[in-house]
């Protein structure tokens, strides 16, 4: 790791850690108590939000990679449904092919290290509005090829079908989240994309916006060798519930270790997420 992204990843630890420990306790509960901190955790939850995702991944044999995934949430009510808009906006720095990435998995050989805009993902969900014991969520999920550089991307249109299902017993939230994609325009130079998505997170709430989080993102590239398939991390972190004035934020730091990756993979990432909510 260079100098200049040990320096940086040692900031965000330290800029997460005085967050998380230094702001008021119980200013976010005040807003919406439970209620807030399980619109939250519901990804098909109908609250207008916008996270700022910091990831750096390490150990893969062509350098560490940095990525900055913008996400907003835009949650439209139609009668006795919501549709629940999702984008992921990434900016991303890598020395090469990223293995694993979700929305890249055709990315190019490795080379010089390329920063930029990468492929911006478009999710919608259609959900009840009147929610059950179980919270579900089904749509259409299409990736856009934007990225600026051939290593950013995956230089495809690429679209398929997503899907969520969880539920909410306190003080708990356990679901799970999938999603298919297959190319069907695009460079006909960079190889197809085959990609399955697969993610299952709990969460686990504790006193004054306080809870204990696991979200592991599992991709399998179809196309690739059988025993480069698949990257299955495991691994979790800390989040908290907090206002700054009349803003309701939610912070959380997760590290996750790569126990399946392709050769090319890194060895584990650390993220830190700073989402900006604004209940309806």
């Amino acid at each position: 790791m260079t100098d200049v992204r040990r320096f940086v990843l040692t900031w965000i630890l330290s800029f997460s850690a005085t967050l998380l420990l230094s702001v008021p306790s119980s200013a976010a509960e005040d807003q919406g108590g439970g209620d807030l901190r399980a619109a939250v955790q519901n990804p098909v939850g109908a609250m207008y939000s916008l996270p700022f995702k910091f990831t750096f991944d390490n150990g893969a044999p062509n350098g560490d990679a940095g990525f900055l995934n913008i996400q907003p949430v835009i949650p439209v009510t139609v009668g006795k449904w919501n549709l629940i808009n999702r984008a992921i906006i990434p900016l991303l720095s890598a020395p090469g092919g990223i293995a694993g990435l979700p929305g890249i998995p055709g990315a190019a050989e490795p080379g010089s290290r390329k920063t930029g805009l990468g492929d911006i993902n478009y999710s919608v969900y259609l959900s009840p509005a009147a929610g059950g014991r179980f919270i579900w969520g089904v749509g259409p999920s299409i990736m856009f090829p934007t990225a600026t550089s051939d290593q950013l991307g995956a230089g495809k249109w690429s679209a398929g079908p997503t899907a969520v299902l969880l539920t909410q017993p306190k003080p708990w939230t356990l679901g799970i989240l999938g999603r298919q994609l297959w190319s069907f325009a695009g460079e006909s130079s960079r190889p197809d994309v085959t990609q399955f998505l697969l993610e299952p997170f709990v969460n686990y709430n504790l006193d004054k916006g306080w809870y204990l989080l696991t979200d592991m993102v599992m991709t399998a590239n179809w196309d690739a060798p059988s025993s480069e398939v698949w990257t299955v991390p495991i691994g979790g972190g800390v989040g908290k519930l907090f206002n700054i004035g009349k803003q309701a934020l939610n912070a959380k730091v997760e590290s996750y270790y790569n126990v399946v990756r392709p050769d090319s993979g890194p060895d584990w990432s650390i993220g830190f997420t700073l989402q900006f909510l604004f209940p309806r």
